[in-house]
């Protein structure tokens, strides 16, 4: 009897294995998009990129790279990513160990007392006692590729935690070095309007004595002193916006507000060769992008699984151990008892579940599709725009180092002809004005021309 079993048990097993050569899930391909022209540039399209220098050749400070380091170890979001990270690796061990079979073990002991008016009342007498030790096997064959579906889909959920790391630090490393620049930025417009205060106090003092000699009125005395104030309150709000910029910058770095150190702006290139690239080293350098693309193949394999329900399964169960009315004969070899249960279940009507769960996988595939394609338009839309921003600013600030030159001359100038009275008061001032407005814009420039690189570098996919 026991050989039938085996035999039987065995053949259950052998069909399994057979029937799984009967995968129906389909094969997932990496989908076709168009790449040619995704964004505007007139550059010749190679195969270097920008985004391929590490952060720390990009950026040569060593206070900076110091910091963007600091900020990769301690920034809260990174810390957050990489507890997703740890979450999906769970998720993915044990859609692993979904090919092997649950085992369960028990040990109960049973007391029941019997009414005498009862069927076993009526034949036993009082109560009966039972102990059991028993375990259990169940497995479940994976003949349509249920379970290597679901380990393929938690595989691109678990290698989608890990690219949206990625576009953190990507995110992390722009902000870091976007906000360095521009503390820098802030420290050299302060060193300019400092040094217009100093020429507004002599320009005070000069006034005053042309008054003295008649050559001015009181007018232009109160309008030199309000245009020294007006310097001193330019002064203060650069002090306000760098300790707002601390702050952020601090936040970044993951710990309390506090003065940050830092070079200085005079020093401040970037050597790098500006390229894009070609427009399909997106596919891969692009966190969001690829992220995108995994998240496709997740609902792809997830459409796979749901269209296996609508398939019979076969499962295998087996049950063994000890089996005893007394206490002292528990484990004793007549107390050994063995099931084993072999079936295949086929779906009929189930109120429309299995239906159901494919239309809502195939949807949910399609959608993540198109935000695949979204993602790539958008990636292109922002290459093309930090081109753009790169090259406006590169040729705006060349003009603008033209522009000040001329409007510190003419300030100067200015001075020298109100002596003589050959210009007004007000002449003085607003061509005062206008080279101090001008030189602050100069810096502003500058920074926005290194922010212009930073930018492209995120939108290629850079600073990982």
């Amino acid at each position: 009897m026991k050989k039938k079993n085996i035999i039987k048990g065995s053949v259950l097993l052998l069909t399994a294995l057979l029937l799984q050569s009967c995968f129906v899930a389909k094969e997932y391909k990496t989908p076709e998009v168009k790449t040619d022209n995704l964004y505007r540039t007139e550059q010749v399209a190679d195969s270097t990129s920008l985004a391929m220098l590490s952060w720390n050749k990009l950026f040569t400070d060593e206070k900076l790279q110091g910091y963007i380091q600091e900020a990769i170890q301690n920034n809260l979001d990174m810390k957050i990513a990489l507890q997703n990270m740890a979450a999906a690796e769970a998720t993915l061990k044990q859609s692993k160990a979904g090919y092997l079979p649950s085992i369960n073990a028990t040990a109960t002991a049973t007391h029941q007392e019997l009414a005498k008016n009862s069927q076993f009342g009526s034949i036993f007498n009082g109560s009966i006692e039972q102990f059991e030790f028993s375990t259990k096997l169940s497995w479940e064959a994976d003949i349509w590729g249920k379970i290597r579906s679901t380990k393929r889909a938690s595989a691109a959920k678990y290698l989608e935690s890990a690219v949206a790391k990625q576009a953190i630090q990507t995110e992390l490393v722009a902000n870091v070095a976007s906000l360095y620049y521009q503390l820098l930025a802030l420290d050299e417009q302060i060193k300019v309007a400092k040094s217009t205060l100093e020429n507004r106090n002599s320009s005070v003092e000069v006034i005053k004595a042309l008054k003295k000699s008649g050559s001015v009125n009181e007018v232009a005395v109160k309008q030199t002193e309000a245009q020294k104030y007006a310097v001193e309150i330019i002064i203060e709000d650069l002090n306000y916006n760098i300790k707002v910029l601390e702050s952020s910058f601090n936040q970044l770095l993951g710990k309390p507000a506090s003065a940050v150190e830092r070079g200085v702006f005079a020093n401040q290139t970037i050597d790098a060769e500006i390229k894009a690239g070609l427009p399909s080293l997106l596919l891969s350098k692009r966190p969001d992008v690829v992220a995108a693309e995994l998240n496709f193949r997740n609902a792809f394999e997830l459409t796979n699984v749901a269209r296996s329900y609508f398939y019979p399964s076969l499962t295998l169960s087996a049950t063994g151990g000890f089996q005893s009315l007394e206490l002292k004969e528990w484990f004793s070899t007549n107390s050994i008892f063995a099931t084993l249960i072999g079936g295949i279940t086929q779906p009929i009507f189930n109120q429309r579940q299995n239906k159901t769960r494919l239309e809502v996988a195939k949807a949910n595939q399609q959608k993540a599709y198109l935000q695949f394609e979204k993602s790539l338009l958008v990636a292109g839309k922002e290459v093309s725009d930090a081109l753009a921003n790169y090259e406006n600013e590169t040729k705006k600030l060349s003009i603008r180092k033209n522009q000040v030159e001329a409007l510190k001359n003419a300030a100067n100038y200015s001075d020298e002809l109100l002596q003589y009275g050959m210009v007004t008061y007000l002449e003085v001032l607003t061509a005062k004005d206008n080279a101090l407005n001008t030189e602050i814009n100069y810096i502003d420039n500058k920074y926005k021309q290194l922010n212009a690189v930073i930018t492209l570098y995120k939108a290629l996919g850079g600073g990982n």
